[in-house]
């Protein structure tokens, strides 16, 4: 596009899908300017959602009758139960010391103020504030410095989670500990953050390290049960559900003409939308390139700089806070309490939050009472209080607002950003219910306008709709919103989304998570899985060798390995120009991996062998391999050499014995998949037999014994190679996924994608019709931006 230039304005308003991503820029040849430069990109792995159907699951379905299976059902529901209370008690205790803190804070600056506005001592009560909110900041920090992965929100790494990327570290006790604690400090200590995105997170923890399932229920009535004793003293009452309560809008009894919403407010509703569509936009695109800046600048230097910017961000938060408090602030008049007057708890009036801070009685600091004030205090007051807020008092609030929280979404705290948008939101809704109340002359109810803009700003921020529509329906417990608020989310995001993604969509893409959208784009249909197969593979026969293994397993990352057998009965392998052509091989000469030089990699890999006899067997290889010579044919190469390459792959072969052209390239007939945590399960139980004896000898492990381990599963470089023998055998086939789902190799995109998807799979090996694996698919070879590369690839071809 012509807007994408060096401008700050116009790389804001680009829209993300003219970029070329890293993969088509490799396949094109093009390069990167410097300010446009992808980040580094972690090879994440994926989740097993599938079963793994061997020989020893097969043992333990056989084992359970009615009586088990009933057994097991109810301790599920049981668990379920256990999990909603538990996350519960962790609301309770996060928003009970969070309102602690935060009431103690402002009691105490507060007082100061007032006494001080007479003594001329306010650079005292600014000391005070700074206290509060650094020393709460530190801790947090600290917190993450601990567990970096209580950082942030935690909903990007949640939404990857469940999509299937495995992400280090998510769902630990550590990181439940850090985030919950880190959260409550973070908010009380006066940056612009939320807990609701922490409290998620939190509440996924809790679901995968009980029985890994989720139960809102028994969770919204445990913390509804606790809060309406806790603030009514009616224990069982039921009156507070929910950490997030927007009081009941209502009209002034009595009064006929006013109204929460008529058809012709749905127009201005739409254009808040619009508006908060393209601010949503412009706050994602700043807050990306503060997100690149701090990985790039930042997050490579030691870890106590992470705790000065938090520390910075802190103390110019807390000064502008107290600075706009103070001088920016208007004395507009107080309103006399209503019976729609509704605050946080219930039980009391929406005027007790408001400050006065050099003004007098009847009057109050409209400023402070938005900067000064808890931000779910400061929400009540945009959608509840009939006094006036100045237009300039909420300009300037929501510009300063909106940059604050910008910048401090992404520092190395934990914190949520759904509270901060809502306040934003309502400040630029109350705004323009000012100007069509006050110089228009219009009857409407600012609080409705306030809650349109806080929803129009979430949800050009987030970009989500029905889960946001029921969010804000039951906050307020109006059904009568329903209308209103869908139509201004659906405006939002559709405005949003011309120019970039969603804030969580950004921060995913820039850890480099390979997430797969709900559905492909129809032209990737002009694609089969072929075309984005992995055809260069890493396998394992079903009787292989201890050494073998090792080598795989300590050259290789890769978390599955196909079982194969060659196919002596379908060889119909020849040469014709530049293409080796077979069976199961259609490529250049120089995309082919030939065994034996593999088996060179892994020899020179596994010198720190403790075993003599395995050290000379590499050395033996190495030294039958010349080098080559510079523009050599490789191929040309393995034909004049014709030495055995992987002899020791077949125990009834002697590894004098020489192979053919054929030999080498034979088709691979495919059995199974197995993983890499089940072989080094293997190995470290000692799952071998000698090769004197039948592989009936080898020792069998139950089911119990191949999970024991789960999640954390042994490492090869754990494995102690002094106790293995390197010319022990492995019997992996009772071991290996015998039937996992595959597809042909000219299945369609939309097809491999659906069924990868759908079914929560990590490997999805590509088989032709006679049972010769040809590839592999993983999450990576379906990321969108890998399948766009290759569609123009695929058209550069044509």
């Amino acid at each position: 596009m012509a807007c994408c230039g060096n401008c700050f304005c116009c790389q804001c308003c680009c829209r993300e899908g003219e970029t070329r991503t890293p993969e088509e820029l490799t396949i094109l040849g093009e390069i990167r300017d410097e300010e446009d430069e992808i980040l580094p990109r972690k090879d994440y792995e994926s989740l097993d959602y599938d079963r793994c159907i061997n020989e020893p699951h097969v043992e333990f379905l056989e084992g359970i009758d009615n009586k088990k299976a009933r057994k097991y059902e109810a301790i599920r529901w049981m668990m379920m139960f256990a999990i909603g209370v538990t996350v519960g008690l962790v609301g309770l205790f996060v928003d009970f010391f969070v309102h602690l803190f935060t009431k103690i804070k402002f009691t105490v600056v507060g007082d100061s103020v007032e006494k001080c506005s007479d003594k001329g001592c306010l650079p005292l009560s600014l000391l005070e504030l700074l206290a509060f909110n650094m020393t709460f900041i530190f801790i947090a920090s600290v917190l993450v410095l601990i567990e970096p992965v209580a950082a942030g929100s935690g909903i990007p790494e949640i939404k990857s989670y469940l999509n299937g990327v495995k992400i280090p570290g998510i769902v630990r006790l550590r990181t439940f500990l850090c985030k919950a604690a880190g959260v409550l400090f973070s908010v009380a200590g006066g940056l612009f953050v939320g807990k609701e995105g922490p409290m998620i997170h939190s509440g996924a923890i809790v679901g995968a390290g009980l029985p890994q399932l989720f139960c809102s229920m028994s969770a919204t009535f445990t913390l509804n049960f606790f809060r309406s004793g806790i603030n009514f003293s009616k224990w069982g009452s039921f009156q507070l559900p929910g950490l997030l309560n927007f009081g009941e809008f209502k009209c002034p009894d009595g009064d006929t003409n006013c109204h929460l919403w008529t058809a012709v407010d749905l127009a201005f509703f739409v254009l808040m939308g619009v508006v908060g569509g393209l601010l949503g936009a412009l706050f994602n695109c700043m807050n990306r390139k503060l997100a690149k800046y701090r990985i790039r600048h930042i997050h490579p230097k030691a870890k106590f700089i992470r705790v000065l910017e938090s520390l910075l961000v802190s103390m110019v938060t807390t000064v502008v806070i107290f600075a706009a408090s103070i001088l920016l602030g208007e004395c507009r008049d107080l309103s006399s309490p209503t019976t729609h007057n509704t605050t946080l708890s219930g039980s009391e009036d929406i005027n007790s939050t408001i400050r006065r801070f050099f003004c007098t009685n009847k009057t109050y600091n409209d400023m402070a009472t938005l900067f000064f004030n808890p931000q779910e205090a400061a929400i009540h007051q945009l959608f509840h209080q009939d006094g006036t807020f100045s237009p300039m008092t909420l300009s300037v609030f929501f510009l300063l607002y909106f940059l604050l929280a910008c910048w401090t979404y992404g520092v190395s705290v934990p914190s949520g950003l759904f509270v901060p948008s809502l306040l934003c939101g309502a400040a630029f809704g109350r705004l323009v219910s000012n100007i069509l109340k006050v110089k228009l002359g219009m009857d409407i109810y600012s609080g409705t306008f306030a809650l349109i803009g806080a929803a129009a700003f979430l949800g050009g921020v987030v970009r989500m709709t029905i889960s946001l529509t029921v969010i804000l329906i039951e906050s307020t417990n109006e059904i009568t919103y329903g209308l209103p608020i869908m139509i201004t989310l659906m405006v939002a995001k559709w405005t949003g989304d011309f120019f970039n993604k969603g804030i969580y969509d950004i921060h995913i893409q820039l850890r480099g998570v390979p997430l797969l959208e709900w559905e492909t784009e129809i032209e990737m249909d002009k694609l089969t899985a072929s075309d984005i197969m992995e055809p260069n593979l890493t396998y394992v026969y079903p009787h292989t060798r201890v050494q073998s293994l090792v080598s795989i397993l300590r050259t290789t990352v890769y978390h599955a390995f196909p079982v194969v057998t060659e196919n002596r009965q379908n060889e119909q392998d020849f040469m014709k120009g530049n293409i080796l052509v077979s069976n199961n091989i259609h490529f250049k000469k120089s995309s082919v991996m030939s065994r034996a030089g593999e088996q060179r990699r892994r020899c020179q890999s596994m010198k720190s062998y403790p075993s003599s006899e395995l050290r000379n067997v590499c050395d033996e290889q190495n030294a039958a391999v010349e080098p080559a010579e510079e523009g050599e044919d490789l191929l040309q190469q393995m034909l004049e050499r014709r030495y055995a390459p992987y002899p020791n792959l077949y125990p009834d072969q002697s590894p004098s014995e020489e192979w053919t052209m054929e030999e080498r390239f034979r088709p691979l007939t495919f059995h199974g998949l197995i993983l890499r945590s089940q072989l080094v399960n293997l190995l470290i139980r000692g799952v071998c037999y000698a090769e004197n004896q039948s592989s009936a000898t080898q020792p069998r492990l139950s089911y119990a014994e191949m999970t024991e381990d789960y999640p954390r599963y042994p490492d090869i470089h754990d494995l102690d190679l002094t106790l293995l023998n390197p010319r022990m055998i492995v019997d992996v086939t009772p071991y290996m996924n015998s039937c996992p789902y595959t597809v042909s190799p000219n299945t369609r995109i939309s097809q491999v994608f659906n069924l990868f998807r759908t079914m929560g799979l990590r490997h999805l090996p590509v088989v032709n019709a006679v049972g010769e694996i040809v590839g592999i698919i993983t999450r990576h070879n379906l990321t969108q931006e890998f399948l766009v590369a290759k569609l123009r690839q695929h058209y550069i071809t044509i």
